[in-house]
Protein backbone atom coordinates (compact mmCIF):
# COMPACT_ATOMS: atom_id res chain seq x y z
CA UNK A 1 0.00 0.00 0.00
CA UNK A 2 1.96 2.95 -1.24
CA UNK A 3 1.34 6.63 -1.38
CA UNK A 4 1.37 9.74 0.72
CA UNK A 5 -0.76 8.39 3.54
CA UNK A 6 0.58 9.02 7.03
CA UNK A 7 3.18 6.95 8.80
CA UNK A 8 0.51 4.54 10.09
CA UNK A 9 -0.05 3.34 6.53
CA UNK A 10 3.66 2.72 6.02
CA UNK A 11 3.98 0.88 9.32
CA UNK A 12 0.98 -1.27 8.37
CA UNK A 13 2.65 -2.21 5.09
CA UNK A 14 5.95 -3.00 6.80
CA UNK A 15 4.08 -5.28 9.18
CA UNK A 16 2.75 -7.26 6.22
CA UNK A 17 6.11 -7.71 4.49
CA UNK A 18 7.13 -10.85 6.37
CA UNK A 19 3.91 -12.56 5.39
CA UNK A 20 4.61 -11.71 1.74
CA UNK A 21 8.34 -12.42 1.92
CA UNK A 22 8.15 -15.48 -0.31
CA UNK A 23 6.44 -13.47 -3.04
CA UNK A 24 8.62 -10.36 -2.80
CA UNK A 25 11.56 -11.97 -4.61
CA UNK A 26 9.28 -13.04 -7.47
CA UNK A 27 7.59 -9.64 -7.72
CA UNK A 28 10.82 -7.63 -7.70
CA UNK A 29 12.54 -10.02 -10.12
CA UNK A 30 9.63 -9.57 -12.50
CA UNK A 31 9.95 -5.79 -12.13
CA UNK A 32 13.67 -5.98 -12.98
CA UNK A 33 12.97 -8.15 -16.03
CA UNK A 34 10.39 -5.74 -17.46
CA UNK A 35 12.57 -2.69 -16.72
CA UNK A 36 15.56 -4.27 -18.48
CA UNK A 37 13.42 -5.25 -21.46
CA UNK A 38 12.04 -1.73 -21.83
CA UNK A 39 15.15 0.33 -21.11
CA UNK A 40 18.25 -1.88 -21.23
CA UNK A 41 20.60 -3.23 -18.57
CA UNK A 42 22.35 0.02 -17.61
CA UNK A 43 20.61 1.57 -14.57
CA UNK A 44 22.37 4.90 -15.21
CA UNK A 45 20.04 5.63 -18.10
CA UNK A 46 17.15 3.45 -16.95
CA UNK A 47 15.38 4.97 -13.94
CA UNK A 48 12.88 2.12 -13.75
CA UNK A 49 15.69 -0.44 -13.50
CA UNK A 50 17.62 1.67 -10.99
CA UNK A 51 14.63 1.81 -8.64
CA UNK A 52 13.96 -1.91 -9.06
CA UNK A 53 17.59 -2.72 -8.23
CA UNK A 54 17.46 -0.53 -5.13
CA UNK A 55 14.30 -2.34 -4.06
CA UNK A 56 16.05 -5.68 -4.64
CA UNK A 57 19.03 -4.68 -2.49
CA UNK A 58 16.77 -3.35 0.27
CA UNK A 59 15.04 -6.75 0.36
CA UNK A 60 18.30 -8.73 0.30
CA UNK A 61 17.55 -10.44 -3.00
CA UNK A 62 20.60 -12.52 -4.07
CA UNK A 63 22.77 -11.14 -6.87
CA UNK A 64 22.27 -14.26 -8.97
CA UNK A 65 18.50 -13.69 -8.92
CA UNK A 66 19.01 -10.09 -10.01
CA UNK A 67 21.33 -11.06 -12.87
CA UNK A 68 18.96 -13.80 -14.01
CA UNK A 69 16.07 -11.31 -14.07
CA UNK A 70 18.12 -8.84 -16.14
CA UNK A 71 19.15 -11.56 -18.59
CA UNK A 72 15.51 -12.57 -19.02
CA UNK A 73 14.66 -8.97 -19.80
CA UNK A 74 17.40 -8.79 -22.42
CA UNK A 75 16.21 -12.04 -24.00
CA UNK A 76 19.34 -14.01 -23.08
CA UNK A 77 17.30 -16.39 -20.93
CA UNK A 78 13.86 -17.82 -21.58
CA UNK A 79 11.04 -16.36 -19.54
CA UNK A 80 7.40 -15.29 -19.65
CA UNK A 81 6.55 -12.18 -21.63
CA UNK A 82 5.15 -9.91 -18.93
CA UNK A 83 3.36 -6.65 -19.67
CA UNK A 84 2.80 -3.74 -17.33
CA UNK A 85 -0.82 -2.68 -16.80
CA UNK A 86 -2.54 -0.18 -14.50
CA UNK A 87 -5.96 -1.16 -13.14
CA UNK A 88 -8.23 1.29 -11.33
CA UNK A 89 -11.23 1.02 -9.10
CA UNK A 90 -13.03 2.03 -5.92
CA UNK A 91 -12.86 0.46 -2.49
CA UNK A 92 -15.27 0.67 0.47
CA UNK A 93 -16.29 4.24 1.24
CA UNK A 94 -15.39 5.36 -2.28
CA UNK A 95 -11.61 5.11 -1.78
CA UNK A 96 -9.67 5.51 -5.04
CA UNK A 97 -7.45 2.50 -5.81
CA UNK A 98 -4.71 2.21 -8.43
CA UNK A 99 -2.99 -1.13 -8.99
CA UNK A 100 0.29 -1.69 -10.83
CA UNK A 101 0.30 -5.15 -12.40
CA UNK A 102 2.81 -7.23 -14.33
CA UNK A 103 1.14 -10.17 -16.01
CA UNK A 104 1.51 -12.67 -18.84
CA UNK A 105 -2.27 -13.10 -19.06
CA UNK A 106 -4.29 -9.87 -18.75
CA UNK A 107 -7.67 -11.62 -19.04
CA UNK A 108 -6.90 -13.87 -16.07
CA UNK A 109 -5.57 -10.97 -14.00
CA UNK A 110 -8.53 -8.70 -14.75
CA UNK A 111 -10.97 -11.45 -13.73
CA UNK A 112 -9.05 -12.10 -10.50
CA UNK A 113 -8.97 -8.40 -9.56
CA UNK A 114 -12.65 -7.93 -10.36
CA UNK A 115 -13.43 -10.85 -8.03
CA UNK A 116 -11.28 -9.42 -5.20
CA UNK A 117 -12.90 -5.98 -5.46
CA UNK A 118 -16.38 -7.49 -5.41
CA UNK A 119 -15.55 -9.78 -2.49
CA UNK A 120 -14.30 -6.88 -0.35
CA UNK A 121 -16.97 -4.27 -1.02
CA UNK A 122 -15.42 -2.41 -3.95
CA UNK A 123 -15.58 -2.46 -7.71
CA UNK A 124 -13.06 -2.50 -10.54
CA UNK A 125 -13.49 0.60 -12.70
CA UNK A 126 -12.66 1.83 -16.18
CA UNK A 127 -9.24 3.10 -17.22
CA UNK A 128 -8.82 6.69 -16.06
CA UNK A 129 -11.57 6.62 -13.42
CA UNK A 130 -9.21 7.45 -10.52
CA UNK A 131 -5.73 7.97 -12.01
CA UNK A 132 -6.41 11.72 -12.29
CA UNK A 133 -6.41 11.85 -8.48
CA UNK A 134 -2.74 10.75 -8.26
CA UNK A 135 0.59 12.29 -9.27
CA UNK A 136 3.89 10.45 -9.56
CA UNK A 137 6.31 11.78 -6.94
CA UNK A 138 9.50 10.84 -5.16
CA UNK A 139 8.86 10.22 -1.46
CA UNK A 140 11.40 10.08 1.37
CA UNK A 141 10.41 9.47 4.99
CA UNK A 142 12.92 10.16 7.77
CA UNK A 143 12.07 8.98 11.27
CA UNK A 144 12.55 11.68 13.89
CA UNK A 145 14.19 9.07 16.12
CA UNK A 146 17.27 9.30 13.86
CA UNK A 147 17.98 12.61 15.60
CA UNK A 148 18.32 14.73 12.45
CA UNK A 149 17.44 18.41 12.94
CA UNK A 150 14.35 19.59 11.09
CA UNK A 151 15.88 22.81 9.76
CA UNK A 152 19.04 21.05 8.58
CA UNK A 153 17.08 18.34 6.79
CA UNK A 154 14.70 20.82 5.20
CA UNK A 155 17.53 22.99 3.86
CA UNK A 156 19.41 19.98 2.48
CA UNK A 157 16.29 18.65 0.78
CA UNK A 158 15.14 21.93 -0.73
CA UNK A 159 18.62 22.86 -1.96
CA UNK A 160 18.83 19.44 -3.64
CA UNK A 161 15.61 20.18 -5.52
CA UNK A 162 12.84 18.83 -3.29
CA UNK A 163 9.38 20.13 -4.07
CA UNK A 164 7.91 20.00 -0.57
CA UNK A 165 8.86 19.23 3.04
CA UNK A 166 6.40 18.15 5.74
CA UNK A 167 6.68 17.22 9.37
CA UNK A 168 4.40 15.06 11.51
CA UNK A 169 4.57 13.76 15.07
CA UNK A 170 6.98 10.94 14.25
CA UNK A 171 8.60 11.68 10.90
CA UNK A 172 9.68 14.11 8.22
CA UNK A 173 8.44 13.71 4.65
CA UNK A 174 10.30 14.97 1.59
CA UNK A 175 8.42 15.16 -1.71
CA UNK A 176 10.15 15.52 -5.08
CA UNK A 177 9.27 15.41 -8.75
CA UNK A 178 10.52 12.07 -10.15
CA UNK A 179 13.35 13.78 -12.05
CA UNK A 180 14.85 15.10 -8.79
CA UNK A 181 14.62 11.83 -6.87
CA UNK A 182 18.25 10.85 -7.58
CA UNK A 183 19.63 14.27 -6.60
CA UNK A 184 17.80 14.34 -3.26
CA UNK A 185 18.69 10.73 -2.50
CA UNK A 186 22.37 11.44 -3.19
CA UNK A 187 22.40 14.40 -0.78
CA UNK A 188 20.70 12.36 1.96
CA UNK A 189 23.21 9.52 1.52
CA UNK A 190 26.19 11.92 1.51
CA UNK A 191 24.96 13.36 4.82
CA UNK A 192 24.38 9.86 6.25
CA UNK A 193 20.66 10.50 6.77
CA UNK A 194 18.81 7.20 7.10
CA UNK A 195 15.46 6.98 5.33
CA UNK A 196 12.62 4.70 6.37
CA UNK A 197 11.11 5.08 2.89
CA UNK A 198 12.77 6.15 -0.36
CA UNK A 199 10.70 5.46 -3.45
CA UNK A 200 9.03 6.90 -6.52
CA UNK A 201 5.34 6.38 -5.87
CA UNK A 202 1.88 7.64 -6.74
CA UNK A 203 0.78 10.37 -4.34
CA UNK A 204 -2.94 11.20 -4.04
CA UNK A 205 -3.88 14.86 -4.50
CA UNK A 206 -6.46 14.54 -1.72
CA UNK A 207 -7.24 11.83 0.81
CA UNK A 208 -10.46 10.65 2.44
CA UNK A 209 -11.26 9.58 5.98
CA UNK A 210 -13.17 6.40 6.67
CA UNK A 211 -15.21 5.05 9.56
CA UNK A 212 -13.59 2.18 11.45
CA UNK A 213 -15.74 -0.44 9.69
CA UNK A 214 -14.83 0.77 6.19
CA UNK A 215 -11.17 1.15 7.21
CA UNK A 216 -11.10 -2.54 8.20
CA UNK A 217 -12.74 -3.53 4.91
CA UNK A 218 -10.34 -1.37 2.91
CA UNK A 219 -7.29 -2.90 4.59
CA UNK A 220 -8.58 -6.39 3.83
CA UNK A 221 -9.02 -5.41 0.17
CA UNK A 222 -5.48 -4.00 0.00
CA UNK A 223 -4.02 -7.10 1.64
CA UNK A 224 -5.89 -9.37 -0.79
CA UNK A 225 -4.68 -7.34 -3.78
CA UNK A 226 -1.06 -7.29 -2.59
CA UNK A 227 -1.09 -11.05 -2.06
CA UNK A 228 -1.97 -11.60 -5.73
CA UNK A 229 1.07 -12.81 -7.67
CA UNK A 230 0.60 -10.32 -10.53
CA UNK A 231 0.18 -7.21 -8.36
CA UNK A 232 3.33 -5.12 -7.95
CA UNK A 233 1.92 -2.23 -5.93
CA UNK A 234 -1.34 -0.74 -4.69
CA UNK A 235 -1.98 2.99 -4.30
CA UNK A 236 -4.90 4.42 -2.31
CA UNK A 237 -6.16 7.83 -1.24
CA UNK A 238 -7.20 7.21 2.36
CA UNK A 239 -5.41 7.53 5.67
CA UNK A 240 -5.37 4.82 8.30
CA UNK A 241 -6.32 6.57 11.56
CA UNK A 242 -3.47 6.57 14.08
CA UNK A 243 -5.68 4.84 16.66
CA UNK A 244 -6.97 2.16 14.30
CA UNK A 245 -6.28 -1.45 15.30
CA UNK A 246 -6.60 -4.47 13.01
Amino acid sequence: MSGHSKWANIKHKKGKLDALRGKITTKISREITVAARLGGADPTGNMKLKLALEKARANNIPKENIQRAIQKGLGALEGSNYEEIIYEGYGPGGVAVMIEVMTDNRNRTAADLRHLFSKHGGNLGETGCVSWMFKQKGLFVVDKETGVEEEELMLLALEAGAEDFKTDDDEFEIITVPEQFDAVQKVLEENKIVTAVAQVTMVPETSVSLAAEDTAKMIKLIDALEEHDDVQDVYVNFDIPDDFED
